[in-house]
């Protein structure tokens, strides 16, 4: 049996804390760290991070849309994040940490603009939404060294996560 499998693009500040809340779902077949949106061809971490290519951080997720719909991916894509900083996320400042929605068909576009206006409309911030709905563009699959990174390297992965001030944020904004 042929499986059609589809993708998610989501740019939520540091890759690193963006696998792990979609790797462990029934349907997910991958999730790649990588970048984005940015104006350099097959950039790399060095290049993207001084902020001056245009990328963002970003993950690309393959999934079995006969397992897991887009919304489900989407319902689980906003509270990993904190939609109101267009500066970044928690300790990961600069631009190429700012949170985006890569649509790939129209349908996901129709669905990201739903969702977020829902956000928008659940009072649950004071601040506006900033994440920006974007049509999905080339996408570059980071260095080994960063996929996996909360699997390879567990004890580096959750003290940068844990002094990040993400978790905090979560339990604070979204798990209440």
């Amino acid at each position: 049996m042929t499986t059609n499998f589809a993708k998610a693009t989501f740019a939520g500040g540091c890759f690193w804390c963006m696998v792990k809340p979609f790797d462990q779902w029934d349907g997910v077949e991958s999730v790649i760290s990588g970048y984005t949106g940015g104006h350099v061809e097959n950039p790399t971490y060095e290049q993207v991070k001084t902020g001056t290519t245009g990328h963002y951080e970003a993950v690309e997720i393959t999934y079995d849309p006969t397992k897991i719909a887009y919304q489900q991916i989407l319902d689980l894509y906003w509270p990993q994040i904190d939609p109101t900083d267009a500066g970044g996320q928690f300790h990961d400042r600069g631009d190429q940490y700012r949170t985006a929605i890569f649509y790939h068909d129209a349908a996901q576009q129709e669905l990201a603009h739903f969702s977020k206006k829902a956000l928008e409309e659940s009072g649950k911030f004071k601040q506006p939404i900033v994440t920006e709905i974007l049509p999905a563009a080339a996408f570059y699959p980071a260095e080994d060294y960063h996929q996996d990174f909360y699997k390879k390297e567990t004890e580096a992965y959750e003290e940068d996560r844990a002094k990040s001030g993400r978790d905090d944020f979560i339990e604070e904004h979204w798990n209440n």
